[in-house]
């Protein structure tokens, strides 16, 4: 336990020197969320709701560190380290290419979990947001979608055959689920034949989820959010733990 503390905090030190995480992870949700409460405020989700439409956006916010560390940062720093022949090396070692994934991951479980509480934070402060879901519910969802969106991080870092290939199989998958999944720009506000577009996005299904435990329905309504997520974390995590490529 105590190496993997130590590992974790060398690795997250790495990580504050870089600066992607902090801008991507921690910056941008905060910064799109005081954009939201510039644009709508206080203002009702839609007509006659009991909830505002920041509020209703919580669970989406809440979501941009997750998908950057999920679906860009892993793939990323996955292939860096076997492009330098770091893996490699830590297969002769008495720490496992295993062990030194688990530190990693959990480096962006702490990010997904800080940007969490900023985005409530300035919402509950800023904006005068109110959770009405349950905190049970809610946690569970967002460790599922995390979950999810990590495996397929894994798989892709897992399997690309280099750096330049994970970084384009990352942008291809990042960038669309950030914009068009209901993150950063409103799922609401798009048009019809967008959102049936996004539906197919695995993170809009995750943001649905999530919607619906911080605003207190039912998960059944979402009943194949939950099945559509729990399927991409079987599917990425067991071809990730199959063809994974550590050289």
């Amino acid at each position: 336990m105590n190496k993997f503390f130590t590992m974790l905090k060398t690795e997250l030190r790495l990580s504050f020197r870089g600066m992607d995480m902090i801008i991507f992870a921690l910056c941008m949700p905060v910064a799109v969320t005081v954009i939201w409460g510039a644009v709508y405020g206080n203002k009702p989700a839609f007509s006659g709701a009991e909830y505002s439409f920041l509020e209703q956006s919580f669970g989406a916010l809440s979501t941009i560190a997750v998908c950057a560390g999920g679906v860009m940062g892993l793939p990323l720093l996955i292939a860096d380290y076997r492009n330098k022949k770091i893996l490699k090396r830590y297969k002769v070692t008495p720490t496992s290419p295993s062990f030194l994934l688990a530190v990693w991951v959990a480096i962006y479980v702490i990010y997904s979990l800080l940007s969490l509480l900023l985005v409530f934070g300035m919402l509950s402060l800023f904006f005068g947001c109110r959770f009405s879901g349950s905190l049970g519910n809610f946690l569970w969802a967002y460790l599922l979608v995390m979950l999810s969106m990590f495996s397929i991080g894994l798989m892709v870092g897992g399997i690309a055959p280099d750096l330049k290939t994970a970084s384009v199989i990352a942008s291809i998958l990042y960038f669309p689920m950030l914009i068009f999944s209901g993150a950063t720009l409103p799922y609401e506000v798009m048009p019809r034949t967008l959102q049936r577009a996004a539906d197919f996005l695995p993170l809009t299904q995750g943001i649905k989820l999530l919607k619906a435990a911080s605003l207190g329905f039912p998960l059944e309504a979402v009943w194949n959010s939950v099945a559509i997520m729990s399927a991409f974390l079987i599917i990425c995590g067991g071809i990730a733990v199959r063809f994974f490529r550590w050289e």
